[in-house]
């Protein structure tokens, strides 16, 4: 399917975001026009105050990124053999400092049948495609691991994300990987990997302790699960000399090279 025309809705719609997502209300199930909103926008999707929206679309148009990201995805599928699915393109937040700061003002989601990324007119085409090729290797990755989202637990969520980001390494080098990933040395991720996340890898994703963990929040180091997930991903991957393509359909108990007995 490939990317959605979401420029046309931003035109005439992009100060009226709700009843804009009343367009993606087909693409989701049993949910309404605003609590598709409120979710988008936890994750990155413009919102109050509008200020200085209308211009980050024009920024936008002018750069031809629908277009660009549209043959990106299309690379990306034939690249890893992946799903057909519709791609969704809406300016980010630019008033989360969080998104700013750790994110670089931009963001995305995704999930198995769909992806949405959330972007500005001061990203880069290079950082839009880092961000469209992290994104979508979770897609695949969604696709090819034998295991339901929903029986998804930490140890899952922290190989998804450090298998995203390695395929960003692969693809366009340390410059656009997250900035997450040099935050800790070896030994500190060793540390963090033993001390908070090892104990907890088969917490269910339904839990908040698996985002607390996932993302560093309250007790936890900054960005503890992606930056570990990205570790560990990165020991088997010299390890083995593989990929992230070929490490799509590999159980996550391998890639952190866990017994199952354990």
């Amino acid at each position: 399917m490939g990317v959605v025309q979401t420029d046309k809705w931003l035109i005439d719609l992009w100060n009226k975001p709700i009843a804009m997502c009343e367009l993606l209300v087909n693409y989701f199930s049993d949910v309404s026009a605003a609590e598709i909103y409120q979710y988008l926008t936890m994750y990155g999707m413009y919102q109050p105050p509008f200020q200085d929206v209308e211009k980050q679309i024009r920024i936008l148009l002018d750069k031809n990124s629908w277009k660009f990201i549209d043959e990106e995805t299309q690379a990306l599928r034939q690249l890893w053999d992946g799903p057909n699915i519709p791609v969704f393109i809406f300016p980010s937040d630019r008033n989360s400092t969080e998104l700013r700061e750790t994110f670089n003002g931009k963001a995305g989601l995704s999930f198995h049948d769909k992806l949405f990324l959330f972007i500005s007119g001061d990203n880069s085409k290079t950082e839009i495609k880092a961000l469209l090729t992290h994104e979508y290797h979770h897609v695949c990755r969604l696709a090819k691991y034998d295991r339901k989202v929903e029986d998804y637990n930490l140890l899952d969520s922290i190989i998804l994300e450090g298998l995203a980001e390695h395929a960003v390494m692969e693809r366009f080098g340390k410059k656009y990987c997250a900035d997450w990933t040099e935050y800790y040395s070896d030994e500190e991720l060793e540390k963090i990997w033993k001390n908070f996340i090892l104990p907890s890898i088969h917490l269910p994703k339904a839990y908040r302790k698996h985002d607390a963990i996932l993302y560093g929040q309250h007790r936890y180091p900054k960005m503890a699960g992606y930056c570990v997930g990205y570790y560990l991903v990165k020991k088997y991957m010299e390890k083995n000399n593989s990929s992230s393509k070929e490490l799509l359909s590999i159980p996550s108990l391998a890639i952190a090279q866990i017994n199952q007995t354990d």
